[in-house]
């Protein structure tokens, strides 16, 4: 049932959000028709009566395009709750070559400034968002724009019509007050279906953004495993193949010892028992960091505990038991937290964390807060950056918030529709 006083409520927030639409909409072709009055100020007699306007007019609406379609997107999303993705492109990383010259993805600059400055104007002139935008700033003022205008160009009327004498002037102003008053709750509304119309990428285009998305991340992917395989073959063969060369060495002397220094080859013995209890200790350890042995038993939650309880934190565990997940996201997961973890310990000065496993629908939501100083951000090439592109495989999202001072959380989010 309808409240008392909503009617008014709503006409009063109708028509704030009416003159928001419609200053929008229209700001583009208010440049445009600036423009023109510069030029018919300016006479036609004078050369730049049409040259400066054209530049104006072409200068303002690209350089209007996106702040106006961004808070248009922003505005729809406030206020019915419909995203649009904005799909712009994003630059890839400019590189330096052994030649000196710098790659932009394009092509070769001698500088690092010049390759950012090239890279910026291919992607955003090769970008089919910023297509989208003009062809939304061309379409929005004569649809939404027009729409949204009547409730203020009625409340206009109906200031002039009723401060005028006359019978005529009288009924103007009460037909533009009725139309400020029965159009505002609903003429905004049309931004809407315009927005999603003309800004809203295609299909193809989604599916083209999508594969060069999926692309990105399995070249990222395919860095970090061969990072992680180097990472293994270095601890291979720093630690317990090393070991294991040093006792078979031993066990040979030992052999040649035994017939004539027994006490020698007893302790040349002892010494490679050590030797292969500690080489053994290691495997473990090594076997325990690319899969820790409960990960794959006993699930997630249960690896989460376990780690919790060898952290030199306070670390309390909150999880619904029953979550089981695919083998490739547990482990994705659980490295996620024990980073998250052991980059408190490092840098965040904590005493304490708690790591929070829920589930929100078809999504498993992974919180982790502690109580150290804070300052945690996601810097390029950093830790949370590689945690973040890892995450991103398996469409997963990762979010600090660590302001000065603390607590810092993160959370982790991943789509499962087996959950």
């Amino acid at each position: 049932m309808r409240q008392p006083g909503s009617w008014p409520v709503r006409v009063g927030v109708g028509f704030v959000r009416a003159c928001v639409v419609a200053v929008v909409s229209m700001l583009v072709p208010a440049v445009w028709a600036a423009a023109v009055a510069l030029g018919i100020r300016w006479g036609a007699a004078n050369p730049w009566s049409w040259v400066l306007p054209v530049v104006l007019v072409c200068v303002g609406t690209l350089g209007l395009s996106r702040p106006v379609c961004r808070t248009v997107r922003f505005l729809v999303a406030r206020w019915t709750g419909t995203v649009v993705p904005a799909g712009y492109r994003q630059a890839g990383p400019v590189t330096q070559l052994s030649t000196g010259y710098w790659w932009n993805g394009f092509g070769y600059e001698r500088s690092r400034r010049d390759a950012l400055m090239d890279q910026k104007w291919r992607v955003r002139w090769k970008d089919p968002a910023n297509w989208r935008d003009l062809r939304f700033l061309a379409v929005a003022p004569f649809t939404a724009g027009v729409v949204a205008s009547l409730p203020p160009a009625g409340l206009a009327a109906a200031a002039v019509g009723l401060g005028r004498p006359g019978a005529v002037a009288r009924v103007i102003g009460v037909l533009g007050l009725a139309v400020a008053v029965a159009g505002a709750p609903y003429a905004w509304r049309c931004i809407e279906p315009v927005t999603v119309r003309f800004l809203r990428a295609s299909h193809a285009m989604a599916l083209a953004d999508r594969v060069a998305e999926l692309t990105a991340q399995r070249a990222g992917t395919t860095i970090a495993q061969a990072a992680e395989i180097r990472r293994i073959e270095r601890d291979l063969h720093d630690g317990a193949q090393a070991r294991l060369v040093a006792l078979g060495l031993a066990l040979a002397t030992a052999e040649k010892l035994m017939e004539t220094d027994p006490d020698r080859a007893r302790e040349l013995m002892r010494a490679a028992r050590s030797g292969a209890a500690t080489s053994l200790t290691e495997l473990r350890e090594l076997v325990r960091g690319i899969s820790p042995p409960v990960l794959s038993d006993r699930g997630l939650v249960e690896a989460v505990r376990a780690f919790a309880l060898d952290s030199p934190l306070e670390v309390a565990v909150t999880a619904d038991v029953r979550l089981r997940l695919e083998p490739p996201i547990e482990s994705a997961l659980y490295f996620g937290i024990v980073e998250l973890v052991t980059n408190t310990v490092k840098h965040a000065g904590a005493t304490r964390a708690q790591i929070a496993i829920t589930r929100e629908g078809a999504r498993l939501v992974v919180d982790v807060e502690d109580d150290g100083r804070g300052g945690a951000t996601v810097r390029a090439g950093g830790g949370l950056a590689g945690l973040r592109q890892r995450l991103a495989v398996f469409d997963g999202t990762l979010e600090i918030a660590g302001p000065a001072g603390g607590p810092t959380r993160a959370r982790i989010v991943v789509p499962c529709e087996s959950l």
